[in-house]
């Protein structure tokens, strides 16, 4: 799947400044964004400079045909095309869902401050791949994020795994609050979870880090 997205870092001259976690979540935005999307806004998004956004636009339209240009006489903007929609529905394959969390509710599960803000994602059928929880976390710092946290769903229950939490103790099944708050949520998105499938939160001071910090965690599981 993701190796369709090679084509895009490939240079002979200089490399991107571009992460693959920043084409993906374009490829969200733009997908939440059928009306079309700006330059400018993409970068606000995705919290990278004017020329990386610039860069990741040109390549994408250019060199992977995934956006093509918009223009409706009053402003600019950049769209999915076909092949564009065709590899951002391979990707929901495996992840379904990037949606804003409630740290609220979520507190007893992340081990932060309260001034936090939290995103969650949906992979499919990786809790095999759940080690220790570090290389998750690490890759939510390495995008300025504060930390992740895996849970698994083993067919009845969300849990926390016990090799996260310490290698003595048994995997820790989730509240009733959370898990309601969990199957609404993913209700809401016509999303049924399978055994296997793993929930991770990002989490960051800002909505926008918070995102990153959830996908890029994500994509140590693929």
């Amino acid at each position: 799947m993701l190796d369709k997205l090679d084509e895009l870092f490939k240079s002979h001259t200089i490399k991107p400044t571009f992460d693959l976690v920043h084409v993906i979540l374009a490829l969200f935005i733009f997908g939440k964004n059928p009306e079309g999307i700006g330059r400018y806004k993409l970068q606000k998004e995705l919290l990278i400079g004017s020329g990386t956004a610039r860069s990741l636009i040109k390549k994408l339209n250019e060199i992977g045909n995934f956006i093509s240009v918009i223009d409706d006489n009053r402003r600019k903007g950049h769209v999915l095309t076909e092949k564009g929609l065709g590899i951002l529905k391979l990707i929901k394959k495996k992840i379904p869902l990037l949606e804003k969390g409630d740290s609220k509710i979520l507190e007893d599960i992340i081990v932060e401050n309260k001034n936090i803000c939290a995103y969650f994602s949906v992979i499919k059928g990786a809790a095999n791949n759940v080690s220790s929880g570090i290389e998750q976390r690490d890759a939510s710092i390495k995008i300025n994020g504060l930390g992740a946290t895996c849970l698994i769903y083993d067919g009845v229950n969300l849990k926390l795994p016990s090799n996260t939490i310490d290698n003595n103790m048994q995997d820790l099944v989730l509240n009733d609050n959370l898990q309601k708050y969990f199957k609404i949520r993913l209700s809401d998105n016509n999303i049924e979870l399978e055994t296997q499938d793993v929930i991770i939160i990002g989490l960051g001071d800002s909505y926008e880090k918070a995102r990153l910090a959830a996908l890029n965690s994500v994509l140590t599981l693929l």
